[in-house]
C-alpha cells in the first residue's frame, strides 16, 4: 500500500509541474501524435488462450484440489469474445482510460481423478459440468511525462476490478453432490504502469502500455501483470482499425464464508479493433 501510496504521490506531483504547460507558451499550441483524440471508443473482437488453475477449501477442513480447467475439466483453451475500451483525454498529456472484459466459459467432462472442491469430492470416472464466469473492469489514470509530435510516454495508476464465479457440479441427478457447488468474488487489484507510442507516419502506429502490482487488502492477496501491444492505422479522419496482442495475468488468494479460494488465471491473443474518436482538442495533431 505505501508503494502505491507513493507512486501516487509521485504522478500528481509531475502532474502539477508539468501540467498546465500548455501553457507558459498560451500562444501556441502543442503538437500531438495523430493518435491523440478528445475521446475515443474502441470495441474489439479478441481470442484469448486461457490457462486457468483454482483450489477451493473449507477453512479447517482438508485443502481443495488444484483443478487445472483444461487438464482435469475439459476446457478449451481458447474462445471467442469481445472487449470494449473509453478513452478521454483531459489535456494534452492527461488521460483517462475504462475497460471491459467479460468472458464465460463451461465444459462437460469425464474426471480422470478424484477431486474436492469446496469440501465436495467428485470421483474418478465422474462425469460432471462445470463452469468459470469473469467480468474484469479497468480504469486508469495516465500522465504523459514526455510528449512530442510522434511519439510519447508516461505513468498511470490504475485499478482491475475481477469479478469471479466458478462452479463444479455432477452432471445428471446423484445424490451426495450440491447440485450447483460455487465459489465467487469480486477483487479491486490496484495496478501501476508506463505507457507510450509512436507515431512511424501520419498513419501508422504502435502504442503499448504495462501495468504491475502485488498488494493484500483485508482478506484478498492478489498479484496483477497486464499488458496490450497495439498497432493502429488511419483509415478515414474519425476511424481507426487496429491489430493487437493484449494479456494478463493473476493470482488471488480470498476468504469468503469461511471457505478460501485461489485462482491462477492468465490469458492472452491477438484483437482485431476498430475505434471512433470525437470532440474538439486544445491541441493539434
Amino acid at each position: 500500500m505505501k508503494i502505491l501510496a507513493l507512486f501516487t504521490l509521485v504522478l500528481c506531483t509531475v502532474s502539477i509541474s508539468y501540467g498546465q504547460t500548455k501553457d507558459s507558451a498560451a500562444s501556441t499550441k502543442l503538437v500531438a501524435p495523430w493518435w491523440v483524440e478528445k475521446f475515443k471508443f474502441t470495441a474489439g473482437l479478441f481470442v484469448p488462450v486461457n490457462n486457468t488453475k483454482i483450489q477451493v477449501g473449507a477453512n479447517g477442513a482438508a485443502d481443495g484440489t488444484e483443478i487445472d480447467f483444461q487438464k482435469d475439466l475439459g476446457f478449451g483453451a481458447s474462445v471467442v469474445t469481445f472487449l470494449a475500451n473509453f478513452q478521454w483525454r483531459i489535456s494534452r498529456r492527461s488521460r483517462v482510460n475504462v475497460a471491459y472484459f467479460n468472458m464465460s466459459r463451461n465444459a462437460t467432462h469425464t474426471l480422470q481423478k478424484d477431486i474436492n472442491f469446496n469440501d465436495q469430492t467428485y470421483p474418478v470416472d465422474a462425469s460432471v459440468n462445470s463452469y468459470f464466469n469473469t467480468s474484469i473492469y479497468q480504469f486508469s489514470y495516465g500522465y504523459a511525462i514526455i510528449e512530442k509530435p510522434t511519439y510519447e510516454v508516461g505513468l498511470m495508476i490504475g485499478a482491475h476490478t475481477v469479478g469471479a464465479k466458478t462452479g463444479i457440479a455432477l452432471n445428471g441427478m446423484s445424490t451426495g453432490a450440491s447440485k450447483d457447488n460455487n465459489f465467487g468474488f469480486t477483487a479491486p487489484l490496484p495496478d501501476l504502469g508506463v505507457w507510450g507510442g509512436y507515431a512511424f507516419n501520419n498513419r501508422f502506429a504502435v502504442n503499448l502500455d504495462f501495468d504491475y502490482l502485488s498488494l493484500t487488502v483485508d482478506k484478498i492477496n492478489g498479484r496483477i501483470i497486464a499488458y496490450n501491444m497495439i498497432f493502429s492505422y488511419k483509415l478515414i479522419r474519425q476511424l481507426d482499425i487496429s491489430l493487437a496482442y493484449s494479456g494478463l495475468n493473476f493470482n488471488i488468494k480470498t476468504t469468503k464464508n469461511d471457505v478460501t479460494g485461489e485462482f491462477k488465471w492468465g490469458y492472452n491473443g491477438p484483437v482485431l479493433g476498430a475505434t471512433f474518436s470525437f470532440g474538439k482538442k486544445s491541441w493539434v495533431n
